[in-house]
């Protein structure tokens, strides 16, 4: 008899798209924690198999409910081959997924820092060619408008894109040019940010520090132990992991650093502020369910230390969250037109006015109204970010863009730059 894991096969949490190889078409299933770093090739007539993946069904199942809804017969020989095989690229929860799963935490762990998976792929990997071309992202885009000097001294917050550069290089400078005269100022940051492979109400800390082609951005350990202890470690690190591969955190410490190096005296290690990396998982159950996100405990917990911790050093809290995700790319039924895109564009202005209203709960409410249609992939971090910053602060919208998600342009991802001061 095979074993629980392979009789009831699981499928993890992954990554999947249709593509078309010639005249075929397959499901391309990607590891979003990089455990597997190649991509497996499904022919699609297979998505059925994978649909039933899902721990209640045994083999026989499987191989019956297939044959009674699409006609498709295999044997148990086959079936078994196919559950082997999604095992063996490490696509099914079971013990080789979770050696593997330990063995990738351990290498992060003793590495000296977080390595920039991005870094050669979506920005440059030196030093040098990375500068310029920040450089030329904020020659081509100036910033619009400069704050006054007396809101330079109350920058709190920032709202940034986690989209690729190539996309989204000019929101990424409009917004992070706005407040880089008060970048001298911050003696730590919080750079809350999405976990896309996150779980319901989930936030993921570590210990690590994250680093850049221009060197490392110190954590400190003495806040996250404390934010552990309050959390318990299971819940605080239990996806610690998602840190290794997760982009949100990545291309917002870029342009980070980039400016805190930019600021007079903060060109070296010792005189950087501390970086605290904090993952944000869904909001699923608070979408679709009774209970609100304000009665969240673990929330609540994380909250009030952060707090705690402000009170006592001049922070910047950085959003890394993008807004809406809409079209066929993202399982929509329709394309969007210029008809929709206008509607999608005041729909996002009208959640970007609760941002700036420091409305947490009304931004929340607004999105759960929607059943988040537009799919706001940073509605964690911006909720916890417009609590932690509480209701005395203003937001200012910086810039705004809707970037295509395909190559047809009927998919779209847009993103958005806030600032909040006191």
């Amino acid at each position: 008899m095979p074993e629980s894991h392979i009789n009831y096969p699981t499928l993890r949490l992954l990554d999947i798209k249709r593509v078309q190889e010639g005249d075929d078409q397959y499901l391309c299933i990607s590891d979003p924690l990089g455990l597997n770093p190649s991509e497996v090739l499904v022919p699609v007539h297979l998505a059925p198999f994978l649909s039933l993946c899902d721990g209640e069904h045994d083999i026989s199942a499987i191989r019956t409910a297939l044959d009674l809804q699409i006609g498709l017969s295999l044997s148990s020989e086959d079936a078994q081959n196919i559950i082997r095989e999604l095992d063996e690229a490490l696509m099914l929860e079971g013990p080789r997924l979770d050696e593997a799963q330990i063995d990738a935490l351990k290498s992060y762990h003793m590495s000296p820092f977080r390595t920039p998976r991005l870094a050669g792929k979506v920005y440059p990997s030196g030093p040098d060619a990375l500068e310029k071309a920040l450089d030329n992202y904020c020659e081509q885009f100036p910033v619009q408008r400069a704050i006054s000097r007396g809101v330079v001294d109350r920058v709190v917050g920032l709202l940034s894109p986690h989209i690729d550069f190539r996309r989204g290089h000019r929101v990424y400078a409009e917004t992070w040019q706005s407040i880089e005269e008060a970048f001298p100022q911050f003696e730590q940051v919080f750079l809350l940010g999405t976990d896309h492979s996150g779980s319901a109400g989930r936030v993921t800390l570590t210990q690590q520090n994250y680093a850049t082609p221009w060197g490392v951005l110190p954590n400190d350990p003495d806040l996250v132990n404390t934010l552990i202890e309050g959390l318990g470690k299971k819940f605080a690190l239990g996806e610690e992991l998602h840190h290794v591969n997760e982009h949100s955190l990545e291309l917002a410490a870029v342009w980070l650093h980039y400016f805190l190096r930019r600021a007079k005296g903060r060109t070296s290690y010792k005189n950087m502020p501390t970086v605290i990396p904090i993952l944000c998982g869904s909001m699923t159950p608070y979408i679709y369910g009774q209970k609100k996100p304000s009665q969240d405990d673990n929330f609540a917990t994380l909250l009030t230390t952060l707090d705690d911790a402000m009170k006592k050093r001049r922070t910047l809290i950085v959003v890394a969250g993008d807004l809406a995700h809409v079209g066929p790319a993202f399982g929509d039924p329709r394309t969007w037109d210029e008809t929709a895109r206008t509607a999608l564009r005041n729909a996002d202005y009208a959640s970007m006015a609760t941002m700036c209203d420091a409305d947490a709960e009304g931004f929340f409410q607004g999105i759960q109204e929607e059943q988040d249609a537009r799919k706001i992939c940073g509605l964690t971090p911006i909720y916890l970010a417009l609590r932690l910053m509480g209701e005395k602060v203003a937001g200012e919208r910086l810039s705004y863009e809707q970037c295509a998600a395909d190559s047809a342009g009927t998919s779209f991802v847009s993103i958005a730059g806030v600032m909040w001061s006191s």
